[in-house]
């Protein structure tokens, strides 16, 4: 490209930093990284009580991962573009990165939940469910940084009891398995648990880093 249609290219990002639209582009690209975990999620949560075959579901986890990858990579490319964003770019960096996480969490517990063949996964309904809430949630709070970000915190606070939903219904139900006897699927559930367990934990973090993203962008 030649000099002069590099200085155009930068001009246009320039024009558009000033307009708000490469903050907004930002903000967007972010949101669908979040959609893409929910479907995820909304995958998982559909072999919980059956509605989709764990085989089926496992296939399609690894086109929805691939649409994560992309997702991701596409926001990365965005900020190697933009001159402004809604929040600092190492934070940015942390967010896109903690949703991936919760991705990969969700990619590992339908793989694992056909591989290690459980009779009955209801145990995974409310957790799940509880994950949806919360990328719904945290969805809610990266829609709201530009327009509205006094709300942003309290988005985030809905996401992190979702979490802890998450947390509690895993520790709930160990305590359940521990008192009976103890078989193999006992053994199956606890690792499964464990994954939805992770997946919770990986969510609260990119609310954690919102949160503390905001923070700074307030001082």
């Amino acid at each position: 490209m030649s000099r002069t249609g590099r200085r155009g290219r930068r001009w246009v990002r320039a024009w558009d930093d000033l307009r708000g639209r490469s903050g907004r582009r930002v903000v967007d690209l972010v949101r669908g990284q979040v959609a893409v975990a929910r479907a995820g999620a909304v995958l998982a949560h559909s072999t919980a009580f059956g509605a989709t075959g764990r085989s089926a579901a496992r296939t399609r986890m690894t086109v929805v991962e691939h649409e994560g990858d992309a997702a991701r990579a596409e926001l990365v490319r965005a900020l190697r573009r933009v001159l402004a964003t809604p929040i600092d770019r190492e934070d940015l960096f942390r967010l896109s990165r903690s949703i991936d996480d919760v991705l990969d969490h969700l990619r590992d517990y339908v793989r694992e939940s056909d591989l290690f063949g459980p009779r009955d996964l209801t145990f995974a309904v409310e957790p799940l469910l509880a994950v949806i809430d919360g990328l719904d949630e945290l969805e809610s709070a990266v829609a709201k940084m530009l327009d509205d970000p006094g709300s942003v915190t309290v988005a985030v606070l809905a996401t992190r009891k979702s979490c802890s939903r998450v947390r509690q219904l895993y520790q709930a139900r160990l305590t359940e398995l521990f008192a009976g006897s103890l078989e193999m699927d006992t053994l199956r559930e606890r690792e499964l648990l464990s994954r939805l367990d992770a997946v919770g934990r990986r969510l609260g973090e990119a609310a954690d880093v919102l949160a503390d993203a905001m923070l700074k962008r307030s001082h």
